[in-house]
């Protein structure tokens, strides 16, 4: 497939800043920065890639505000008023956890500490000593021991183990201070997928979830990574676990985009096969996302993730005015799949981006004909 030789092409030169293409009906051509015929994504007012923010896919306002004083002030008190106040069903909720989480990780992981220092992240250390009761706080230490197992250690090891069972007890911990919160089962998704839990536990497990929120999407993306192939199912259990959700899902839920998703989990390592991407089983897939995203609310947190998946999907598959649409939707937060799998998130996200403004303008598009 010849756009995908052009991207292995740019991420083996290290692309830093946006590639520039030649706008040709024939094809898409690389050219010298300034040329005149060059694509331009700053012409669609998308912004430039450093200013792009890896932490979140889409924005979350009152999310960045807090971690913004948390981090300045290590005063873990703004970050319990805030999931105090959101809705415990919602899918926010576990977004937030998962960004309170991350932070103190990522906290830890530039300053470990030492005899002088002390450690990052340990705002949440006092959370969980001086606010045991919290329910927030425990949830939010239970992810974070979810991420340092798999940030820090190899799984299988003793150490991945030891960090896993402690996690696990969190989550016990958390559910019991927040009886109907899906979130402390949700973390242990996670836990159930390191620890190789059983079938039957784990079907045990998400039970416990689909009584307390039977349409939570971010739970079900956690549930498919178990059942995916490369951990304890396989390609047609995770295909079948995906579809029967999509199936049921309510109107307006994001999760009939749950195939695409599948489809990811299970893309091959190297494709050579042109027509791949207009299979019936990604066309069928990228259909159902596409639905979604047009069905669901404007305000649905998890609309973001669905759009940036797409954006790969579409790019790959050469529907690049559907890309467009997707791209002046998400443009500025690239914290979600594909991207994050990549050690620079922004620079991936910039190379489709400006392959998707490279095929809309060798078909015709500009700036004039794209609806926002």
């Amino acid at each position: 497939m010849q756009i995908l030789w052009v991207l292995m092409a740019l991420a083996m030169f290290s692309v830093v800043l946006l590639p520039v293409f030649r706008r040709r009906r024939s094809g898409i051509q690389l050219v010298t920065p300034g040329d005149p015929d060059a694509a331009d994504p700053a012409n669609y007012g998308f912004l430039r890639q450093e200013e792009l923010d890896i932490r979140m896919p889409g924005p979350d306002t009152d999310l960045l505000n807090v971690l913004d004083v948390v981090q300045r002030t290590q005063d873990y008190r703004a970050a319990s008023q805030l999931l105090a106040g959101t809705e415990t069903e919602g899918e926010s909720r576990w977004q937030r956890v998962q960004a309170f989480a991350g932070a103190a990780a990522l906290e830890l992981q530039q300053r470990p500490g030492g005899v002088s220092e002390t450690p990052g992240g340990q705002w949440l250390l006092v959370w969980r000593a001086e606010a045991p009761k919290d329910a927030g706080g425990a949830a939010v230490h239970a992810e974070f021991l979810v991420q340092q197992a798999w940030r820090t250690s190899t799984p299988g090891s003793d150490d991945f183990r030891i960090i896993m069972e402690e996690a696990r007890s969190a989550c016990g911990d958390a559910a019991l201070l927040s009886p109907g919160d899906p979130i402390p089962y949700i973390i242990e998704l996670s836990v159930a997928r390191g620890l190789n839990y059983s079938q039957p536990e784990f079907e045990k497990l998400w039970l416990k979830i689909l009584d307390r929120s039977p349409s939570h999407m971010g739970a079900h993306l956690a549930a498919l990574h178990y059942w995916c192939e490369k951990w304890h199912g396989s390609r047609e259990t995770a295909y079948a676990f995906a579809e029967a959700a999509a199936a049921r899902a309510p109107q307006g839920s994001l999760l009939a985009a749950m195939p695409l998703f599948a489809v990811f989990e299970h893309l091959p390592e190297v494709n050579l096969v042109r027509s791949f991407y207009q299979s019936e089983v990604v066309t069928k897939a990228v259909h159902g996302a596409l639905y979604a995203v047009h069905a669901a609310r404007p305000d649905d947190p998890m609309l973001a993730h669905v759009r940036h998946l797409l954006i790969c999907f579409l790019v790959r598959g050469e529907r690049w005015s559907e890309a467009m649409d997707q791209l002046v939707r998400v443009d500025g937060h690239v914290g979600a799949l594909p991207w994050t799998l990549s050690h620079d998130p922004a620079s991936d996200y910039a190379i489709y981006r400006a392959l998707a403004v490279a095929g809309y303008e060798a078909n015709g598009g500009s700036p004039a004909t794209l609806s926002h």
